[in-house]
Parts: C-alpha cells; structure tokens; sequence
C-alpha cells in the first residue's frame, strides 16, 4: 500500500486573487481528507504573483483547523531563510495545537530571487550551512535536557518529523546521512531522478526517526472527462513554467487550445522535458500513467500537485487521480 498525498502552492488564478487561492487550498484539503489522501502539504515561496502560500507555516495552521485527520506540513521551509530556532517554535506550536499531526519538509534552495533573499534579511551564503541547520532544528524537537539553555517553546519534546527535500544529489546524500525521509522534486526537476534515489537508497543510514530508507516521488496529475481534457487543463502549467523561464513569473494562466501557438514548441519541448513526470488526461489514461512511474521508480510514497486554472476543475481532476490510486493499490 503506498500512501497518496497532496503537494500545493496555493496557486493565484489569473482573474482571481490571494484570498480567493487560500480559499480553494482550504477547500481541496478538505476534499483530500475524504478521498484519502494521507498529507497535505504546502511550500514556501516568496515575492511570486501567482503563489500565495508564502507565510507556510500559517497556512498549514489554518488548514489544519479546517480538516480533522489528514496529516498537514512544509513541502517545504527554506531553511536558508531562516533562523533554526524561529522555525522549531513554529512548528512546535503547531505540533502542540495538532498532536501528532504537523510534518516538516526542509529545502535548501531560497525559493525566491536573490533581491527577494536579501529582503528576508538572511545571508545568501547559509545554504551552505544547511546541514548544521538541519541538525540543530531537529536538536528543539528533542526532549530538552536540564542544563539546555536555549529551548523551543512550545517544540521541546514534539518530535516533529523532518523531511529532506531536494533535486539533486546533496539532499539525497545529507537525508541518507541523517537517516530521514526523502522527497524529491521530480514534479519540476526530474533530471537527477534516478540517480538521487538510487544514491539515497544505497547509503542510508538507520536512525531514531527511521529505520529503512522512505521514498517519495512528486508527480504532476492532470486529469479530466478525457484525455483531450486533461492536456488542456495542463496548459496553465506550461504557460506558467514558460513565464518562469523566462523571467516573467505571475499569476497562473488560463489554459489555451494550442500551447505551441502561446509558447513556441522549442520552449513547449524545454517544459515538457522538466514536467515530464506527470500524467495526463482521462482516469484510464492517468491511472496507466501512474502505474508505470510506480513501477519505474518504486516509491515508498507519491504527493500529487497540479496547478489548474479552475478550481472545480482541480477538485475533480485530485479526485479522479485519488480513484486511480485506489484502484492499483486494489489491484
């Protein structure tokens, strides 16, 4: 049985607002809840038009409050962002307000520009501190000891699970080192997929948090009525992985009949290559899909995120790949 979660942005519609893509990231969670889905996490970006999930740690508290069993997490805190001990008492106030509930997915990279970076007040060199960061964050959930003169409070004694997250070798390596879960960013930067895996896998190290090593695989999931549905429905990703590319970044795009006419194809071809792990169209169609990224990669988990235009449309096409799931665990 591998669990299914969520992974989301809090994606900002073109013609909508802030407030109207928390609203629906409330929404979805509760949805996710009913259709089983073990996790529902949020990440942390900065200074984007078209993401709205910046204060993640607050985000995660509302929807929290707003579901009853599903687990609810950082997918992820930019460590580098940050001072250690803010984000330990964070979390461990939300681990204290939802016991055994909160997860904690860590990346190293900025999640913003380097402008941005600088107006967080944090130096661009601590990502090369990362380790030590991580180590020292996961030191506040420990139980404190007597003489501990600097503690989390609340944090102390919650053990919040830690997550690494990454795109690259060095996460793989520093998660198999410190004997934690590992999540990789497939569903934008597949190129180190197998390589990282196979490296996180081969030199685990078990520890108090996990014994054997636990896999999860990101994939995009565009689903619809039919497979001509759900291409058109991944269009707003295309076009808005283009801005990006491009330097353009803003709210997410309505989707379009022929994304080669909005794009170019060479640029169609560059995103395709860097959404490649994804699958696309109607439920037989995605169920297929997903069966055989299963049966490449072997995950110990998957989290499913699709940034679509429309909302009901994106209930629907979680709710369509939720069945699917269902459907091969059955099998």
């Amino acid at each position: 049985m591998i669990p299914y979660s969520v992974l989301d942005l809090s994606p900002v519609p073109e013609g909508a607002t802030p407030a109207d893509a928390l609203a629906n990231t409330l929404d979805l969670a509760k949805h996710a809840e009913e259709w089983a889905y073990t996790r529902y996490w949020l990440a942390e970006h900065h200074n984007m038009t078209g993401i709205a999930s910046a204060a993640t740690s607050i985000v995660i508290g509302q929807v929290a409050a707003h579901t009853r069993t599903i687990r609810v997490g950082a997918g992820g805190i930019m460590l580098p962002n940050h001072a250690p001990l803010v984000v330990a008492e964070q979390f461990g106030t939300l681990a204290t307000l939802f016991p055994d509930r909160i997860d904690l997915g860590l990346g190293r990279a900025p999640g913003t520009d380097m402008m941005t970076a600088r107006a967080l007040r944090r130096s661009l060199e601590n990502s090369d501190n990362f380790p030590q960061d991580v180590v020292e964050l996961m030191g506040y959930f420990d139980d404190a000891s007597a003489d501990q003169r600097v503690r989390a409070v609340p944090g102390a004694g919650t053990h919040v699970p830690v997550w690494i997250l990454g795109s690259s070798l060095f996460g793989a390596q520093l998660a198999a080192h410190l004997g934690l879960p590992y999540a990789f960013a497939s569903h934008f930067a597949p190129a180190a997929l197998e390589q990282a895996s196979e490296v996180y896998r081969e030199t685990f190290r078990p520890s108090e948090a996990l014994e054997k090593p636990h896999f999860m695989l990101a994939i995009n999931v565009f689903a619809g009525e039919s497979d001509e549905e759900g291409a058109y429905l991944r269009t707003s990703m295309q076009q808005a992985f283009a801005n990006l590319r491009t330097g353009k970044p803003g709210p997410l795009p309505r989707p379009v009949e022929d994304i080669d006419a909005e794009i170019g194809p060479q640029m169609r071809q560059m995103v395709d290559e860097a959404l490649r792990i994804s699958a696309v169209g109607s439920a037989k169609s995605v169920e297929h899909q997903l069966s055989k990224l299963i049966a490449a990669h072997e995950p110990d988990e998957v989290i499913l995120t699709g940034q679509i235009h429309d909302h009901a449309a994106r209930l629907n096409s979680f709710r369509i790949a939720s069945s699917c799931l269902g459907h091969l665990q059955a099998a």
